[in-house]
């Protein structure tokens, strides 16, 4: 599964993740983002986080903060494989994923993944539609 960023890193973000944080965001980033960050650092404790906003590029209202990529790097997912990492994620933003966060790109990684290739795979692009919408195949 593709992976990506929140930037907490306590290093600090870079390249688009900053760009979506200071147009999109406001800087720090909006309510959810703040949220998303400050329990993804107390449930995993990680050594880089980072939060991209990527609402915009799904066609809702400014301010939705509905899309999200993550990109978790913590020790607690050593020995892991990627399902299970990706359900800590889900376990400290369950609230969130029952409510205001409709979409949630997840990369994570250990300490010594990211230390090997610290590169984040670009967020795929939007298929838009919707559910109400009819697919032709």
């Amino acid at each position: 599964l593709p992976e990506f960023p929140l930037s907490c890193s306590l290093s600090p973000m870079r390249g688009p993740l900053l760009a979506a944080a200071r147009g999109v965001m406001g800087g720090a980033g909006g309510p959810l983002a703040l949220t998303i960050r400050a329990k993804l650092t107390a449930a995993l404790q990680p050594t880089h986080l980072e939060v991209r906003d990527d609402s915009p590029r799904h066609g809702g209202p400014p301010g939705a903060e509905t899309h999200f990529g993550v990109l978790v790097v913590s020790g607690r997912f050593a020995g892991l494989p990627p399902l299970q990492r990706h359900r800590l994620v889900h376990e400290a933003l369950r609230a969130e994923l029952a409510g205001p966060l409709h979409a949630l790109q997840i990369i994570a990684r250990t300490p010594q993944q990211w230390q090997s290739d610290p590169r984040a795979p670009s967020a795929p692009p939007c298929l838009g539609g919707s559910k109400r919408e009819r697919r032709r195949g």
